[in-house]
């Protein structure tokens, strides 16, 4: 899921992350190190775990 603008995402957790990119990336694989932001992790996954 792309975003737009300033944004704030909350997690469930309740903590909340804020973007203030132009353009940001939610994470769908559960992998990249900088969640809930993507990371481009999922491309070094194998096709059957990619989102």
């Amino acid at each position: 899921m792309l975003l737009r603008g300033t944004q704030v995402v909350e997690d469930a957790d309740g903590v909340q992350h804020t973007t203030t990119r132009p353009v940001s990336a939610l994470c769908r694989c559960h992998r990249s190190a900088t969640k809930p932001w993507c990371d481009g992790t999922h491309k070094l996954l194998p096709d059957k775990l990619r989102p």
